[in-house]
């Protein structure tokens, strides 16, 4: 498995794993100075250069940096005001250039600073001296080592008012979560990953970045037919109300699914027929009617809630779906509707349930929770372990969480996904790939790459109709062919 996330917990344990395995710290040491001195030569001309320096492991990282930046050019001075402990202290000694205090003035003149204050493993805000060089770098150009200083690891949040924001962020072996989660990901700027010699099996955690390393497309087999790749339903709403259910219906189909159905009221079926073609439409109504249509054991996933309503009507449209036994993703109204009964729902759902709330529906359903949680990670974990099935938590660092504790952090939605029916057409991904038989957590994963993927490839000016048309691209780009 690649793409994994570790927390500073399990990088501690990566770090002393590779340690009983023969690499010795110093040679750590060195790797990572050696990766961050790499990396800032690919991108920067020689220039005056100042190192900030910390205590720990971090500030050792740091003079390998400045021993390493001087020898290809680069004019080098190193600032820290407390002696290294440690590693650091021997890579301080192998430093001979330049020292100066760390204060303000050691700014002064400098073209990029390399911050090697501390680590991801800082727990608590920058104070005295540390916080006041921070206030003193203004604009200028910043290169991170591990994590911007001031800054979690473990969440992505400023640890206090005084933080560093980094162009370039070199962290070693795997990434954290605050280098993806939202602020985190923006103050590391460019994040790079060096490897520093710690063999991948140390890489123990149920955290991963959403990439497709960690799902398989379905794909068509030669031998198949539409049958075998699912027959996905998609609840619509009343005549008002049928656009989300078509944006969802089409994205299920252009995934993948091989038959759509749109459950139709009465009074919407000729709305909706004037729209589709491909897709099918069944009337239905109420619950009962609902029932009866799902009795149909080919209809083998439902995604329903956009443009339902927040009534006792969608909570026994709900009801009616998750009786039936099939693959199931609630989204927009199907969740809402049961922010009074939240415990009621969560004891139907099932390891073939997928929510996908917005921070707001999720508050309705988990009230407290995210405020609580030091973490939008920490509070989709919880979520899933409450609801028992998979919580997309959705935003610009959507999460996916299984019961299990399995977790991923999706970063490759642009800003352009912000804007109406880009939901819908997630709830449909999503189903379409459930309706091929995906996992429920590989499903919600691979939908919310695919969304974001699509997005980004469509640019500026998308709207939720352009996501569907773009998927044809971005398949064909994962299956290794050109579009």
């Amino acid at each position: 498995m690649t793409g994994e996330i570790l927390t500073t917990v399990e990088m501690s344990k990566a770090d002393a794993f590779a340690v009983a395995h023969g690499v010795p710290s110093l040679t750590l040491m060195e790797n990572a100075g050696r990766a961050v001195a790499a990396a800032i030569a690919a991108r920067f001309k020689p220039c005056a250069v100042t190192v900030l320096c910390g205590p720990g492991n971090n500030g050792g990282d740091g003079f390998v940096v400045a021993r390493l930046l001087d020898e290809e050019g680069f004019t080098v001075r190193t600032a820290h005001d407390a002696e290294p402990k440690g590693d650091a202290a021997a890579m301080s000694e192998k430093w001979k250039g330049p020292r100066i205090s760390l204060t303000p003035e050691a700014l002064d003149g400098a073209k990029l600073v390399v911050d090697a204050l501390f680590g991801a493993g800082l727990s608590r805000p920058l104070e005295g001296a540390y916080a006041q060089i921070v206030e003193a770098l203004n604009d200028l150009p910043v290169v991170a080592v591990d994590i911007p200083s001031g800054v979690s690891g473990d969440t992505g949040q400023p640890l206090g008012g005084v933080y560093v924001k980094a162009a370039l962020t070199v962290t070693f072996f795997r990434k954290k979560p605050g280098h993806l989660l939202l602020p985190g990901r923006v103050l590391c700027g460019e994040t790079v990953v060096g490897d520093i010699g710690i063999l991948a099996e140390a890489a123990n955690t149920q955290l991963h970045e959403n990439t497709p390393a960690l799902w398989q497309i379905p794909w068509p087999k030669l031998e198949g037919h539409k049958y075998s790749r699912g027959h996905c339903l998609v609840v619509s709403g009343p005549a008002h109300a049928t656009g989300a259910a078509r944006l969802a219906a089409r994205a299920a189909l252009r995934v993948g699914a091989g038959l759509v159905t749109v459950a139709s009221p009465p009074e919407a079926v000729a709305v909706n027929a004037a729209h589709l073609t491909a897709i099918m439409i069944k009337s239905f109504q109420g619950e009962a009617g609902l029932g009866a249509l799902l009795s149909d054991r080919r209809l083998n996933v439902v995604a329903l809630g956009p443009g339902l309503g927040v009534n006792k009507e969608t909570r026994e449209l709900v009801a009616a779906v998750l009786k039936s036994g099939a693959a199931t993703v609630l989204d927009a109204d199907a969740i809402t509707a049961f922010q009074d009964e939240a415990q009621a729902l969560f004891g139907v759902l099932d390891d073939k349930c997928v929510l996908t709330p917005h921070e707001g529906e999720f508050e309705r359903l988990f009230p407290g929770l995210l405020d609580r949680c030091a973490s939008k990670l920490e509070a989709a974990r919880m979520a899933a372990a409450r609801a028992l099935c998979v919580v997309v938590l959705k935003g610009a660092d959507t999460v996916i969480a299984a019961p299990s504790g399995m977790a991923a952090i999706n970063a490759n939605a642009p800003p352009s996904l912000a804007t109406a029916g880009a939901g819908d057409v997630l709830a449909g991904l999503i189903a379409g790939l459930l309706a091929q038989g995906m996992p429920a957590f590989d499903a919600a994963c691979a939908g919310t790459w695919l969304h974001g993927e699509s997005a980004r490839l469509f640019g500026p000016g998308l709207i939720a109709e352009d996501l569907a048309e773009m998927l044809p691209a971005v398949l064909a780009r994962l299956a290794g062919a050109k579009p």
